[in-house]
């Protein structure tokens, strides 16, 4: 049978109903949708030029929008066997050094082509660990940031940083607060000494709690925690008793993600023995925990793995519909161009997305001859834009105003989108959507199964399939929806 789950506070509407049986039924491999068109339709085509065009144009329609930047810090000191990050493993300091001289050429080089309309009211440092520079490289970085962008007072900006809670002392925390950062996210993973071993990330519990009361005590407004299900060794009982740790320790966003294994596409996970890992049955069951209780302590669903505290500004934004999703998962600025650098870093600035080189040397020889290291991009046209702001209203608000999406484009929907509202009255004869005369609505039924919404709106991904041959395995490149 299924159950409704919902907040403790009544007057929030954000509710989430989990059946294993439609669940089961509807999982499959599908984007999710930090961008649409999804990364895997970028094309080497793009480069340097297409994206001073794109500059040009925003310029000359007066953009002076805040700006979003993400940095991207690949080093890693450990291999954790999970991870499908783009990282480097290695202990040898001096390559840090050598990519912070070309980050800081790739900083001022996007700071002078901003120049007039460079106000950042959001910063993201991810990885990797981003710790992985020292406190000294660390100032040096913030103060170039500084030298280069002009960024919101403390109080209005969102400045956040990855932390891997192993490589930090309180007066690490101290110092990054300091330099500016308002937010910390921690990767936890699970508490459960056996998973840990299996994913070779020993993290003891006190030493995560150390890390977030040294962030409370620092000022932090702020503090995230990474929560995987579905890696080995997992269980009922050891996902129980984590989840026990992670209310107590009482953080304000919580990230709740599914270990997508695939081995033939990230060598790590290859370590992980198949005996260990839960079966599918297993995982769904951790999955209805997870949100029972999370949802039973007063967190808010914000949509597919993120929940956080209804005064938490993820679940302000939602509730003020202007929450937005973008390469980094959910964010509370949806008016805002991303500028992303470093190694394999996407932008997004007006209507194309641009991604950096994925190697280092590649990166490098990039940023000696001048340019900036873009490899590869896509501009979008009308439908793009058009679609793309139908799955962001869905992906974030769970319903979409038809006479909103009409008025702001030359469509009428129900003809522009007749072979998707067939598709969609699927979902509905299954409770998962109401289709309405000027409204989509997903039931709570329908929000774990969103991805799934959306991918009916992916005219890149239904095209793909149709010229697939008939009997052609799907590409296993996306992790499961739910």
């Amino acid at each position: 049978m299924p159950t409704l789950l919902s907040n403790a506070s009544a007057e929030l509407d954000a509710v989430v109903e989990f059946d294993p049986a439609i669940i089961g039924k509807m999982s499959q491999s599908g984007p999710r949708y930090t961008s649409y068109p999804t990364a895997d339709r970028f094309n080497g085509e793009f480069g340097y030029g297409n994206f001073l065009e794109a500059l040009a144009a925003l310029r000359m329609r007066g953009g002076r929008r805040p700006l979003s930047l993400y940095v991207h810090v690949p080093f890693c000191d450990t291999l954790c066997y999970y991870c499908a990050c783009n990282k480097i493993i290695t202990k040898d300091r001096s390559k840090a050094a050598t990519y912070l001289s070309y980050l800081k050429q790739e900083i001022a080089m996007q700071g002078k082509l901003f120049a007039g309309m460079n106000q950042v009211e959001q910063l993201h440092f991810g990885g990797g660990t981003p710790t992985y520079f020292s406190e000294k490289q660390m100032d040096e970085l913030m103060s170039h940031l500084r030298l280069h962008f002009d960024f919101a007072s403390d109080a209005d900006g969102e400045y956040s940083i990855e932390i891997d809670p192993r490589t930090v002392s309180r007066e690490r925390v101290f110092s990054l607060r300091k330099q500016g950062f308002n937010r910390i996210s921690l990767g936890v993973q699970d508490f459960d000494e056996n998973v840990q071993k299996a994913v070779n990330r020993i993290q003891p519990e006190a030493e995560t709690l150390a890390v977030m009361q040294a962030a409370r005590d620092a000022g932090f407004r702020s503090i995230s925690i990474d929560l995987i299900y579905g890696l080995p060794k997992q269980s009922l009982d050891t996902m129980t008793e984590t989840l026990r740790k992670v209310i107590s320790a009482s953080p304000d966003r919580i990230a709740l993600y599914h270990y997508a294994h695939m081995p033939h596409l990230f060598k790590p996970q290859r370590r992980i023995l198949d005996e260990d890992m839960p079966d599918s049955n297993t995982k769904l069951a951790m999955l209805g925990l997870c949100i029972a209780r999370l949802t039973a302590a007063g967190y808010v669903y914000i949509g597919m793995d993120h929940f956080a505290k209804p005064t938490d500004d993820l679940a302000v934004a939602q509730r003020q519909g202007r929450l937005h999703r973008n390469f980094q998962g959910y964010s509370t600025r949806a008016e805002a161009d991303l500028i992303a650098c470093g190694v394999s870093a996407i932008s997004s600035v007006g209507a194309v997305y641009s991604q950096n080189e994925k190697t280092l040397d590649a990166y490098y020889e990039k940023l000696d001859g001048g340019v900036l290291p873009i490899a590869r991009g896509l501009k979008l046209d009308t439908d793009d834009l058009l679609r793309r702001i139908i799955i962001q209203m869905l992906m974030c608000n769970f319903e979409l105003s038809i006479a909103t999406i009409e008025q702001a484009h030359p469509v009428k929907f129900r003809s522009y989108f007749a072979t998707e509202l067939d598709k969609l009255r699927e979902f509905a004869r299954d409770g998962l959507l109401v289709i309405e005369e000027d409204w989509l609505t997903v039931t709570p039924k329908g929000r774990l199964l969103i991805r799934n919404i959306c991918m009916v709106f992916d005219r890149h991904l239904t095209l793909a399939r149709a010229s697939a041959a008939p009997d052609a395995p799907q590409p296993l490149r996306y992790s499961k929806t739910v």
